[in-house]
């Protein structure tokens, strides 16, 4: 069947394609809110490891796909394509304004209330969880040119593997975790590429998902298991260190020839974990799946709940099993309420600046 030529389109044919090219996919709002829970999950959780077993287990597993799922999911959306005019402007008003405003609000937050730390304007360390945004606009960047070679998942792991090996590599620009998670949001990408496999799936028959769910489901308790009961092994390996993916190998004691293959086998499992974790996450609409849509608010606004707890040093005094599981609830409770609408209508000009007046207006040809 042929296409239908632009202009012989009838307005209700546009406005139907457009409204087909608009429609949000309920399993990808569901897997963004989910991804962003799991990673306030491991933020609020950080001071309890030090002297509990459980928490650093659980922290552990946590971050074997936390931050690997949230960054698929985001490479998912990215385009390939050569930036046009509008999606420059996108990544300005979405990633670059977003990361200058709180950055700056971090550095005034620091200096003000941390005794000693100096007031100064540098952008070029990101502020805790800010590293994200420097690196999903680099990440867009790059993506147009990884994706004109051949095989763009398989260079992804060659950078992220050598980058371990380079000490220029560091969070400046957050060029480390830029590099080491660049496979993620590759894949992402190559999964929107093959698309049909996220329809199938979205689309296949209880008879199938469940079986399959079930395997999942297997995979994560196992894991959860083997952290628990092998947490002296993992406390001496270092292994929180590689899952972090944000130094070079030597900086933390791994200075052999084959310390980058660790990482491979890190990225290996952070990749069986995220597959496990998306084949769990709801196909269809649940309460939730509106506020998929929030994830940047959730992001960029939850250290501000988490901050006074994890500075005042009440959480290390307090590793015991419930403070762990109140501050996975505190972690969902803060999720939730981050999704209100009340909360994007009241910070929208902070975490989604529109910014008009930064943007010359021009005219169009006479």
């Amino acid at each position: 069947m042929g296409t239908v030529p632009l202009m012989a389109m009838t307005a209700p044919d546009t406005a139907k394609q457009t409204a087909q090219k608009t429609k949000r996919v309920p399993f990808w709002d569901n897997a963004r809110w989910i991804a962003v829970t799991l990673v306030i999950m491991g933020h609020a959780t950080l001071k309890l490891i030090g002297k509990s077993d459980v928490a650093y287990a659980f922290y552990l597993f946590v971050y074997t796909f936390q931050v690997p799922v949230l960054v698929l999911v985001s490479g998912y959306f990215a385009k390939a394509d050569p930036p046009s005019a509008r999606q420059l402007k996108r990544l300005l008003t979405d990633v670059v304004l977003p990361y200058l405003i709180f950055q700056s609000i971090w550095i005034v937050i620091q200096w003000a209330v941390e005794p000693g730390h100096p007031f100064k304007l540098d952008y070029t360390s990101a502020k805790w969880t800010l590293w994200f945004l420097i690196a999903l606009a680099i990440w867009r960047m790059v993506l147009p040119y990884l994706a004109m070679l051949k095989f763009p998942f398989l260079i992804s792991v060659l950078i992220s593997f050598i980058s371990g090996y380079a000490g220029s590599a560091d969070d400046t620009l957050s060029l480390a975790r830029v590099a080491a998670l660049l496979p993620f949001f590759v894949l992402g990408w190559e999964l929107r590429r093959r698309s049909q496999y996220a329809r199938w799936w979205i689309a296949a028959r209880a008879t199938i998902v469940w079986p399959v769910r079930a395997v999942a489901a297997a995979i994560l308790v196992t894991a959860g298991v083997t952290m628990y009961f092998g947490i002296d092994a993992w406390r001496d390996l270092l292994v929180r260190r590689f899952l972090l993916f944000d130094e070079e190998y030597s900086s933390f004691g791994y200075d052999q020839w084959w310390a980058g293959f660790v990482r491979l086998l890190v990225i290996v499992l952070a990749l069986v974990m995220t597959a496990a974790v998306l084949v769990l996450v709801p196909r269809r609409e649940t309460f939730f799946t509106a506020w998929g849509s929030a994830t940047m608010y959730i992001y960029l606004l939850h250290p501000f709940f988490l901050y006074p707890l994890r500075e005042s040093g009440w959480l290390e005094d307090h590793s015991t099993v419930p403070v762990l599981a109140g501050m996975v609830l505190l972690s969902i409770g803060v999720a939730v309420l981050l999704s209100q609408r009340f909360v994007r209508r009241a910070l929208h000009p902070l975490v989604e600046p529109r910014a008009k007046w930064l943007f010359h207006q021009r005219r169009a040809p006479a």
